[in-house]
């Protein structure tokens, strides 16, 4: 009886990591260069072995699922926001960088100007020039005061190589990073990764960049597929948990026959 119980409740456990990382890819569904996630079987329960009573197999120390994430590009939406840059070379990421100098990659091109100049990610990382420097828009290119809205009233050009130019004065090239094995990533945010010890990095000159400003990468998720897969995976907890509640009934009912006897 026990092990039935142990059965359903180890096939509900990777049902409910799959919703927890399909109500993640559904709530970042419009967040600029975010990354679907999805989950695979890692391992399978022995089920010989659970019928012989081996311990520790049927609650297992690992959880019986893992997460990869799916890197397929997302599709480009024209902003004309003179900051926003998508990215089109392959497997490539932007290199940022925050305060305390540790180092992330992103695919999210959605950019402003900092009260410094610096031109930033919305949480405030800097994007980093291919001369290994953030890159950033001097107060001697123009009169007035840095503001977020600053870039409105600039001539910022960004070619397709990611060469960077304000006022027709050029100030460097983007550093863009290609990244071969890209599952050697490990993912900390919505839309950050960051490089361990097995990543291939390349760091890309201007002639292998091909980048297009005023535009950005939406979210690879597609809200209609995570629905889908959501209702059908509501249906199969809602299966297990019945499961579950029809061995607890039966075992109640033979505890109280052998309370009688």
């Amino acid at each position: 009886m026990l092990k039935e119980l142990y059965t359903a409740a180890m096939g509900m456990l990777p049902q409910q990591t799959r919703m927890e990382v399909i109500a993640n890819n559904m709530a970042n569904a419009s967040t600029t260069g975010f990354k679907r996630s999805s989950v695979f079987e890692r391992n399978l329960i022995d089920a010989k072995s659970n019928f012989y009573n081996v311990p520790g197999d049927a609650e297992q120390n690992d959880p019986p699922t893992g997460e990869y994430t799916d890197y397929s590009q997302g599709s480009y939406e024209q902003t004309n926001n003179p900051l926003d840059v998508a990215i089109e070379t392959q497997n490539g990421f932007f290199l940022v960088q925050d305060q305390d100098g540790n180092s992330f990659l992103t695919r999210s091109g959605n950019f402003k100007l900092s009260d410094e100049g610096y031109i930033v990610t919305y949480d405030g990382k800097n994007l980093m020039g291919n001369d290994q420097t953030p890159l950033r828009i001097s107060k001697e290119i123009y009169n007035s005061e840095l503001s977020a809205e600053t870039s409105k009233s600039l001539n910022i050009n960004i070619d397709g190589s990611g060469r960077l130019s304000v006022n027709e004065k050029s100030l460097g090239a983007i550093q863009l990073v290609n990244v071969s094995n890209l599952e050697s990533l490990e993912q900390i945010s919505s839309t950050d990764f960051i490089v361990r010890s097995d990543t291939n990095l390349e760091y890309l000159t201007p002639e292998e960049t091909a980048v297009r400003q005023g535009w950005i990468e939406d979210s690879n998720v597609s809200i209609v597929n995570e629905m889908v897969a959501m209702i059908e995976l509501q249906r199969m907890f809602e299966a297990g948990s019945k499961v579950i509640q029809t061995n607890d009934g039966t075992l109640d009912r033979s505890i109280r026959l052998g309370t009688y006897q």
